[in-house]
């Protein structure tokens, strides 16, 4: 373990987990839709740091931030706390509302995910926070109730109304593995994605456009969503088979409803065919069509790319990408390419110049191999 705990409170942490960002392989907005996702997580993350405390207070700081926040636990109530520290404090005010008993704790996080990349560093930091309290406390959380408590400090307490994706990737994943999730069920298995194998590498290029799903456009698509399927009369847009796509749109009238039911359809669509290929013959170039496919989709019928993430996938492709899309939310944040292991530096550069070109803020490009989700440090 770092320092920083003992710098922040003056003694030692107890116990601390690691948890990591994600990106997602293939499989945007589909988790609320109760569909299909093929997410993986990143080499990037959440160290949250943790020693407990008898007086009911709980102290939270970070290593990216000079405040200490200090509450009384029973003050703990849904937006109380706003900011970073507000994904922290409501891990133990969900812990709190599932029925355990949270005497008090101090917290110390430390993350690498850029905050508004679209990598889900709220969530690395909510499954940290869940790993190292369930632990500290010996709770005898399972891994799905990490999950939940995580994705109801997010939803519940500070207000954002997610899925469950990026949650289940930070505690899910497994090195060399993608995570398919079926959201219905919340069956998940491994998926092959041995990249470094077959030659291969992920780029991820974050945009410097940050997002903000608080912003009211995710909530927007969710509700959007919400409507076409009760016009459609049925549970959820998951409902609608690839092969039946054309008569629904017919029963639909509003074009903009059209084009999100378009995308979400052929998006699950799309994973599955993703994850057949993996598990069949294996070769991840075969998944680069799949991959910009869900980028035009997005772009075009869900309507939650940008400029930024267009000129970072088209210029990709146009520099021998096998494929390339957004991932994340939208509206900003970062996508990915699919590309060979030597021609990693000529899209890098590629990328970069077209950024400076437009007059945009240079990006921050990296290469990943899909990484080891939530744990605990030992040490």
């Amino acid at each position: 373990m770092s320092d920083a705990f003992r710098t922040a409170y003056g003694r030692p942490a107890e116990c601390a987990w690691h948890a990591p960002g994600r990106i997602n392989i293939i499989g945007e907005h589909t988790d609320y839709n109760e569909g299909f996702a093929l997410p993986a997580a990143l080499p990037l993350g959440v160290t949250a740091q943790v020693a407990a405390r008898d007086d009911g207070m709980v102290r939270a700081s970070s290593v990216q931030d000079d405040d200490v926040v200090t509450v009384p636990i029973a003050d703990l109530a849904p937006g109380s706390v706003q900011g970073w520290a507000g994904y922290v404090v409501g891990v133990v005010w969900a812990f709190r509302e599932a029925g355990h008993r949270v005497p008090g704790l101090d917290i110390v996080v430390d993350g690498s995910v850029p905050i508004g990349s679209g990598l889900s560093s709220s969530a690395a930091l909510e499954c940290a926070v869940a790993g190292a309290v369930d632990d500290l406390f010996d709770l005898g959380s399972d891994p799905a109730d990490l999950i939940a408590v995580a994705r109801r400090s997010e939803n519940d307490y500070v207000g954002v109304p997610t899925g469950a994706l990026d949650q289940s990737a930070s505690v899910l994943c497994r090195e060399a593995e993608a995570l398919f999730v079926d959201f219905r069920t919340m069956r998940t298995r491994g998926v092959p994605l041995d990249l470094d194998g077959a030659g291969l590498r992920l780029l991820v290029i974050d945009t410097q456009a940050r997002h903000q799903l608080v912003d009211g456009e995710y909530a927007r698509r969710r509700a959007e969503c919400s409507r076409a399927a009760e016009l459609l009369g049925v549970p959820m847009l998951r409902d609608v088979d690839d092969d039946e796509l054309p008569g629904a749109l017919g029963r639909l009238t509003d074009p903009v409803l059209q084009r999100r039911v378009r995308h979400i359809v052929t998006e699950d669509a799309r994973v599955l065919r993703t994850v057949q290929v993996l598990e069949g013959q294996g070769d991840p170039r075969a998944i680069g069509a799949y991959l910009y496919a869900s980028h035009v989709s997005l772009r075009d019928d869900f309507e939650v790319s940008c400029r930024e993430l267009d000129l970072a996938v088209d210029t990709a492709m146009d520099s021998g990408a096998h494929g390339a899309r957004m991932t994340g939310g939208g509206f900003g944040g970062s996508a990915i390419a699919l590309v060979e292991d030597g021609d990693t530096d000529a899209v890098t550069e590629a990328v970069m110049d077209a950024f400076d070109a437009a007059g945009l803020t240079a990006p921050v490009v990296f290469a990943m191999q899909p990484a080891r989700g939530a744990h605990r440090l030992e040490g």
